[in-house]
């Protein structure tokens, strides 16, 4: 049987000591099957950042386990959390985190350079990665040549490139106009069906309605975790601007 992409026990994360001690994290366990989709919703102070940067692998937990694609997360050196967190991860950032003056194309390619991919296959695939999202002609396009909401889709090609089990998004849309929300959120829609695992932070409403499924956390605790319908599916044929 094929393991979840995540498999959260228990997670607990603690910070500072006596009276100033935090629980951010207090007891989250769940499960993300491959092809799920994903929306975490909390208010400030719900632990949802803190949640975020331990599926991220950038954070360890104080007590628990994650397994990510089948690898316990909790048990990883330094080394191999980066080389976990670079292989099996796609991170998609509010601020874009695109490197100015450089292509979209070049952007693209970086997460593949870094993993030692030859030059033209490294083209090949990130160009496959911008038609994706709908952005193959603007592959030379520096990012303050592009709207908000290219440059965000540049980052989601950015995260597909390396073929991740996870796509993990932070507040994907917070910097974005309604218009270049929708058109981020139409290519996360195409993801889906596609049978991309992405679990998207939010304290957008009308971004976590777009999942399949909606969790949200209340002072460190999963207070509701519900499938829903997909409200907002794509039209047949539809073309992303």
């Amino acid at each position: 049987m094929t393991p979840p992409v995540l498999d959260v026990r228990d997670l607990t994360k603690v910070y500072g000591e006596g009276e100033a001690t935090v629980h951010a994290l207090a007891g989250v366990s769940l499960s993300v099957q491959r092809g799920d989709y994903v929306a975490i919703m909390g208010s400030s102070g719900s632990g949802k950042s803190t949640l975020m940067n331990i599926l991220g692998a950038l954070d360890v937990p104080s007590s628990g386990t994650y397994l990510l694609d089948g690898v316990d997360v909790s048990r990883l050196a330094d080394r191999q959390l980066a080389l976990a967190r670079n292989r099996l991860i796609g991170f998609i950032f509010q601020a874009f985190n695109l490197i100015p003056r450089t292509t979209a194309l070049a952007n693209v390619e970086l997460p593949l350079a870094y993993a030692g991919v030859k030059p033209r296959e490294r083209r090949r695939r990130a160009l496959a990665a911008l038609d994706v999202v709908g952005l193959a002609d603007r592959a030379g396009h520096e990012p303050n040549q592009l709207s908000g909401g290219q440059q965000q889709r540049v980052a989601v090609a950015r995260a597909l490139v390396t073929e991740p089990a996870l796509l993990l998004a932070d507040e994907p849309t917070g910097n974005l106009d309604s218009r270049s929300t929708d058109d981020v959120l139409g290519v996360l829609d195409q993801l889906s069906t596609a049978g991309r695992t992405i679990v998207l932070i939010t304290h957008e409403s009308e971004v976590g309605d777009r999942a399949k499924r909606l969790i949200r956390l209340v002072d460190g605790r999963i207070v509701t975790d519900v499938r829903q319908s997909a409200l907002h599916e794509p039209p047949v044929g539809a073309q992303l601007r």
